[in-house]
């Protein structure tokens, strides 16, 4: 569980940044009825509404200015009656960012470049008309000149749905749980001179770099739907008024209270919004 003592003390924090733009619309409330290649992110569990196939690709500007871009591309097909499979990358690039070192802190050096990727392979499945699953396992590369650190984690998830015209939406997952990372690249190394019986040698000295856990994440969510203007035969509506809100755990961030609104013309236009809390 996470406390003020261990804020800031993990890795890989680039698997907490939601890079999709309909989930980041509700602030990423939406876990309990998120559906498509977007779960990957909030509920893997959401894949298993994919009967075809869907293919989504986003591009973001992170902390706008600072040069951080957020891409991401993946598809998702749905196999046999109930399966759904999916693959899902997420890339991270800094920008350029100063080069600089103990001897000239100031840089003047040039500069070097951040990236990370996350590559995530899935599966969910629909066992029964309420229930929906989904486990999702992500590859992790984090990488700048010389280093680079790599790891695997694992998300799973439920969602369950009920009510007269299913509206009413619950889902929990738990996400990035996996084995600690740690840096590994000849940018750990360094030159030291040592002396000995009067003479100076020149050594290459390979440094280890301290292991890092995974930011785990644990979202607990819910869901209503409000249905206005059904047609003559009941079976859509005109107009649709989603309540979310999501309540997330972090293992080394302050915990989340999220909520988030949507309202649907025809499941056609959509106008989100979203509150984010810590």
């Amino acid at each position: 569980a996470g406390n003020p003592e261990r804020v800031g003390q993990a890795g890989a924090a680039q698997l907490l940044i939601n890079p999709f733009a309909r989930n980041s619309g509700m602030a990423g409330a939406n876990s309990a009825k998120v559906k498509g290649l977007e779960s990957q992110f909030l509920n893997i569990a959401g894949i298993a509404y994919t009967r075809k196939t869907e293919i989504i690709f986003n591009r973001g500007n992170w902390l706008q200015g600072s040069g951080i871009n957020v891409n991401s591309f993946g598809l998702t097909q749905g196999i046999g009656e109930t399966g759904t499979i999916g693959f899902g990358v997420v890339a991270i690039n800094s920008g350029n960012i100063d080069m600089t070192t103990e001897e000239q802190p100031e840089g003047e050096l040039g500069t070097f470049n951040a990236s990370y990727y996350n590559i995530n392979l899935s599966y969910a499945k629909m066992f029964s008309n309420a229930i929906y699953g989904g486990i999702n396992v992500k590859m992790i590369n984090e990488q700048i000149p010389n280093a680079s650190a790599r790891g695997l984690a694992i998300d799973a998830g439920i969602q369950y749905h009920t009510g007269k015209y299913d509206n009413i939406h619950v889902g929990i997952a738990l996400r990035n749980w996996g084995p600690k990372m740690r840096y590994n690249g000849d940018g750990l190394s360094r030159q030291v001179n040592v002396v000995s019986f009067s003479n100076t040698y020149q050594l290459t000295v390979s440094n280890r770099s301290s292991t890092f856990e995974l930011p785990t994440q644990l979202n607990i969510g819910g869901a209503y739907d409000f249905l206005f203007a059904r047609d003559s035969s009941n079976s859509t509506h005109r107009h649709r008024l989603s309540l979310n809100g999501t309540f997330s755990s972090n293992s080394f961030t302050y915990d989340n209270g999220l909520f988030g609104v949507e309202y649907a013309w025809r499941e056609m236009l959509m106008a989100r919004c979203g509150l984010y809390t810590e």
